[in-house]
């Protein structure tokens, strides 16, 4: 079955390209020129990606990106002509798994596709055997991929769960930076440690009641992150 993929960005030329490449490889691509459109979308059809320009008319990318992680979790790379770090944190920080500054190789947007969909494929084949983690008023279920506390669904994006999943069946295991990237991102992702940073930020704000004293999430400081078993 053919992957479908939603390439929004106001350059129809950058558009063409990219659409152009992704159907030779038999994914199914549809395509947005603005915020508004790429948002009714994105709500009408479910995607296996999307790749979102920053920089849109009507309504930005960064805020299509917040307001498409509001009903779905599909994994969205950022677009950007800009290079400066805040703007790729600040995708990271609205939801957005992954970024790629232009001028851009289409062989590397490819290839970034791919890795994110190799891994969201590998989640969907090993279905694993149910299991569901506890740690006081959090839940984990692991199969379903729903995060609670106490009652109250947290909605987390596919790499925060992937995250999180990772610790908390690893309780106490101190994972470094460099390790989280490698597992949760892949090798071939050629972005920095403050990603790691930035998700797990983000992550605590959703489960830690005080995130800046957690209770779950901990730092290992010198060293990285680990799930207080």
């Amino acid at each position: 079955m053919s992957r479908k993929v939603l390439v929004v960005d106001d350059e129809k030329l950058i558009v063409k390209g990219i659409r152009f490449s992704l159907e030779q490889d038999d994914m199914e691509v549809d395509c947005a020129y603005d915020g508004e459109e790429a948002l009714e979308m994105a709500k009408r059809k479910a995607y296996d990606i999307i790749l979102l320009d920053v920089m849109l008319p009507k309504i930005e990318g960064f805020d299509v990106c917040r307001q498409i992680r509001e009903f779905s979790d599909v994994p969205i790379v950022m677009l950007t002509a800009k290079g400066e770090d805040m703007d790729k944190i600040l995708g990271l920080e609205y939801g957005a798994d992954d970024y790629i500054t232009k001028p851009f190789n289409i062989l590397e947007v490819k290839a970034r596709i791919k890795a994110i969909m190799r891994r969201t494929s590998k989640k969907e084949v090993s279905a694993p055997v149910t299991k569901v983690i506890t740690k006081g008023e959090l839940k984990i279920d692991c199969e379903s991929r729903r995060v609670f506390s106490g009652d109250r669904e947290l909605n987390l994006t596919a790499k925060e769960f992937d995250l999180l999943e990772l610790l908390a069946t690893n309780p106490n295991k101190v994972y470094s930076r460099e390790n989280l990237l490698n597992i949760v991102w892949g090798y071939e992702y050629p972005g920095d440690a403050r990603t790691v940073d930035v998700h797990i930020r983000r992550l605590r704000e959703k489960i830690e009641v005080n995130p800046s004293d957690p209770k779950y999430v901990y730092t290992k400081w010198g060293v990285g992150y680990y799930f207080r078993g």
